[in-house]
């Protein structure tokens, strides 16, 4: 093993940078983000020698031969089998590109796009804040700019944009404004329970039909998964049929 990707070593065991990338990933990134510093990632390179001098502990004490241990063995070692079985059933299942169109043109339905809108918008605390905004917008004041100087929305910062949404995704009083809005336009204060919004609607898009090219990858996952599940239960009938099942 390359010096650079060495950081500890236990009685002649190595652990490597790619062993703590293992360990981060494996306890997941809301976890990880406790350890993303010089000081977190020592501490899981302690944690990794810790665990391999309790594993050189365990062989000493021959703890492999303890009866609990070969229980808890056998069953792990009986689920990994059942996983690997049902890995195997499903490993060679691919799909044709006819089948995919065949099945979008079944279930064209299911891959409707709602109708959506983008959206900049200012957002301030009172009426009378707003309406002065809306003062200087008429006056030739950039939509873009006031944003910046004025709105005390994170948006702000690009220029009020909020990009694209679709309904339910902004509150109520907000997207019955938006999505009555023309291409364009910029509204009169809107009340919501965040303050006054000054919204500028600057793209619409009517509820469709998303494309085969669209979605091909959505549609390869959804038949994938019908082919796999078919294979799954054609192995499973012959086992029943092989084996002697009894439910209670």
């Amino acid at each position: 093993m390359s010096e650079n990707n060495l950081v500890a070593k236990v009685n002649g065991k190595e652990i490597s940078k790619d062993d703590v990338l293992k360990f981060l990933n494996d306890i997941g990134p809301q976890m990880a983000m406790q350890f993303q510093s010089p000081e977190g990632i020592k501490r899981v390179i302690d944690e990794l020698v810790n665990q391999e001098l309790l594993y050189l502990d365990a062989i000493e004490l021959n703890l492999e031969e303890d009866k609990e241990f070969k229980d808890v063995l056998e069953k792990t070692k009986a689920n990994l089998l059942k996983d690997y079985a049902v890995n195997k059933i499903i490993a060679g299942i691919t799909t044709k590109e006819e089948e995919l169109k065949d099945y979008y043109e079944k279930n064209k339905d299911s891959y409707n796009k709602p109708e959506s809108v983008k959206a900049s918008h200012i957002l301030v605390d009172n009426e009378d804040k707003a309406n002065e905004v809306i003062s200087e917008l008429n006056e030739g004041l950039s939509f873009e700019d006031a944003a910046k100087n004025y709105s005390t929305c994170p948006s702000k910062e690009a220029g009020g944009a909020l990009g694209e949404f679709t309904k339910g995704q902004m509150v109520k009083e907000f997207e019955d404004v938006a999505f009555n809005m023309e291409v364009g336009t910029v509204s009169k204060p809107v009340k919501t329970q965040f303050g006054y919004h000054i919204i500028k609607l600057t793209d619409k898009n009517k509820a469709s039909i998303s494309n085969f090219e669209e979605v091909k990858d959505q549609v390869n996952n959804q038949v994938l998964r019908i082919k796999q599940q078919k294979e799954y239960l054609s192995k499973i009938d012959t086992l029943k049929g092989k084996y002697e099942v009894e439910v209670f």
